[in-house]
């Protein structure tokens, strides 16, 4: 009963930090986390953050998710951008930022050292959603920091693997540490994408995804995840880059067969889990929060001094030289890619370097994975360091948020890259030959259908006023590039328009159902079709 009750504590105090953020100007992970360091002090029994829990429940259906709605073409686009973040700067900075902190520490081997600069160098996809939720930015740079916190985990969490294992033996060997990572990674990937392929294409696979029953549809997605996870762990692959595969393959997936209400409740769903998941990640993280800082006068001493807030100083120390890093990296090699605001007068360079370099936030996997650092060494002896590394990457974190907090929406101001017009306009293309084929099919269905039929009047005046509803798309997307522009504002204003009537019709039935005029039932069923009118056009 004390787990299942600390659990019920936890998604309450989730759906709070919602409630709370509406009211204070303060980042839903911040209060997450203050929210878990109030339970750890409330009278409940202290969880523990068990990363392979961690790993397999709470991280694999948020990168899933993140992986199967990523737009495609956007990450092939930018896909040179993403590894050199992804990868070139995780290693960059696990070397730099190693022999900072060995300076620092020398009493910290620096074997250890490079340890915790591998699980601090990756970005948090988690974290980076919740910050960039305050903090809108452009799209293109959205894109690129999604597509590096999916893939840089993995080069961090490899990076800490062998770094360990020169802590542990004494030796490291750089032929056998590129075809381990080789084989993490590609393994991973290949993994990944090969089981959610079979999944959804094979004859059985297709039977439990694209079958009648949208109940086990639905509850097969969410098995994925973690199944994939699983088997790339088994296999001694990267089960973090198994699920991000898994989830692109998804999106290629023929859902066209799934029913309507089917992917609507799945949406919900899916927006469900990612709510609860990524909300008790942070809340996990403020739990362990005060434990760590309790044994921080014991902590301090691996590093000469006996004052806890030496402890602090290092943190920032640690931060300031991971943005400084960072943005040096970004500088020197995503000058061209975002050559197009500097030209444009939109911003200077300087201000999308800075941006990016902010929002390179740290979140509950790298504290996840700094805790599995062993206990001891093989000879038996405690291993160097260990309570050491996991205060600073837990002090990183919290950093990290704040001065993304704080500073991203000051960077983030007035900052607008170009938007792409081919994206635009091939938008209006596709939803011109959309269209188009629909007006085809309705005109032939109504001459079909009003063949013989009893009122073949009525059937025509139907499909009349439906093809009427899809000419005036044709010309309101393919008449020009004046209309085109316009086009945007139309749609917004339509929809806008839409959600207003559709909530007075809302309020309509409900006083209709007050007075008996309807039933319960009747009354449902039209507050759902109003209802999924409304989502449409809220989307």
């Amino acid at each position: 009963m004390e787990t299942t009750s600390m659990v019920l504590v936890m998604l309450l105090a989730v759906v709070a930090s919602r409630v709370i953020a509406s009211m204070l100007p303060v980042p839903v992970p911040l209060l997450q986390i203050a929210l878990g360091a109030l339970i750890h002090f409330a009278d409940f029994t202290p969880v523990a953050l068990d990363p392979e829990v961690f790993f397999v429940l709470l991280l694999p259906p948020l990168l899933f998710i993140d992986g199967w709605r990523i737009p495609k073409d956007e990450l092939l686009r930018n896909a040179p951008t993403v590894l050199r973040l992804a990868l070139g700067l995780v290693v960059f900075t696990v070397l730099g930022l190693g022999l900072l902190v060995h300076w620092m520490i020398p009493a910290l081997p620096l074997a250890v050292a490079f340890a915790l600069a591998a699980v601090v160098a990756p970005t948090d996809p988690v974290a980076l959603a919740a910050i960039a939720a305050r903090s809108p930015m452009a799209p293109r740079m959205r894109q690129i920091l999604d597509g590096e916190s999916l893939f840089n985990d993995a080069s961090g969490l490899v990076c800490m693997r062998f770094a360990v294992a020169a802590a542990l033996t004494g030796a490291f060997s750089l032929s056998t540490a590129l075809a381990n990572f080789a084989w993490v990674a590609l393994g991973g990937l290949a993994i990944g994408a090969a089981s959610t392929w079979l999944l959804t294409r094979t004859r059985r696979g297709a039977g439990v995804l694209v079958g009648s029953d949208g109940a086990a549809q639905i509850l097969a997605t969410l098995l994925i995840p973690s199944g994939v996870y699983l088997l790339a762990e088994s296999m001694r692959c990267s089960g973090i880059l198994a699920v991000v595969a898994a989830g692109i393959t998804m999106s290629f997936a023929p859902h066209s067969h799934w029913h309507a209400i089917t992917r609507i409740r799945r949406t919900a769903v899916w927006d469900t889990v990612q709510f609860a998941a990524n909300g008790s990640i942070f809340v996990l993280l403020g739990a362990q929060i005060p434990t760590i800082v309790q044994a921080a006068p014991v902590t301090v001493l691996l590093s000469g001094h006996t004052e806890p807030w030496w402890l602090a100083v290092y943190v920032l120390q640690i931060v300031l030289a991971m943005l400084v890093l960072r943005f040096c990296w970004v500088w020197l090699s995503m000058r061209s890619t975002f050559a197009d605001a500097h030209q444009s007068g939109q911003g200077p360079y300087w201000r999308v370097a800075l941006a990016m370099s902010l929002a390179g936030v740290r979140g509950a996997i790298t504290l996840a994975a700094v805790l599995t650092l062993p206990l001891h060494m093989v000879d038996g002896s405690p291993f160097v360091g260990r309570d050491m590394a996991i205060f600073l990457a837990a002090g990183v974190i919290v950093a990290s948020l704040v001065l993304a907090s704080l500073l991203l929406p000051y960077t983030l101001h007035g900052l607008q890259l170009p938007p792409d017009p081919s994206q635009r306009a091939a938008e209006h293309r596709v939803r011109v030959a959309a269209a188009q084929a629909a007006l085809g099919a309705v005109v032939a269905a109504g001459d079909t259908l009003a063949q013989g039929h009893a009122h073949s009047a009525a059937v025509l005046a139907a499909s009349r006023r439906i093809a009427q509803s899809y000419r005036q798309r044709v010309e309101r997307y393919g008449s020009g590039h004046t209309a085109a522009l316009l086009s945007g504002q139309v749609d917004r204003l339509e929809r806008e328009l839409w959600v207003v009537a559709l909530q007075a019709e809302r309020l309509a039935l409900v006083a209709a159902a007050g007075s008996s005029t309807i039933g319960d039932a009747t009354l449902r069923k039209l507050i759902r079709e109003i209802d999924l009118q409304e989502a449409r056009h809220s989307a």
